[in-house]
């Protein structure tokens, strides 16, 4: 099992407001350049998560 990073605080935060910045642009029109942002947004979470223990962010639908 992974230990929880040093940042642990800064990290939460980064990830609470990458996801929130993807569910907006998920209403938006769906242009290349809006999709081109989600899926940078989604490999920048990817990138956190793999820091912290497995399902230690809770998954949302």
């Amino acid at each position: 099992m992974k230990d929880i990073p040093k940042r642990f605080p800064e990290y939460s935060i980064m990830h609470k407001t990458i996801l929130n910045q993807i569910k907006k642009l998920e209403k938006e029109d769906g242009s290349f350049e809006v999709q081109n942002k989600i899926k940078m947004y989604t490999l920048e979470l990817k990138n956190i998560e793999d820091m912290f223990p497995e399902n230690f962010f809770e998954k949302e639908n």
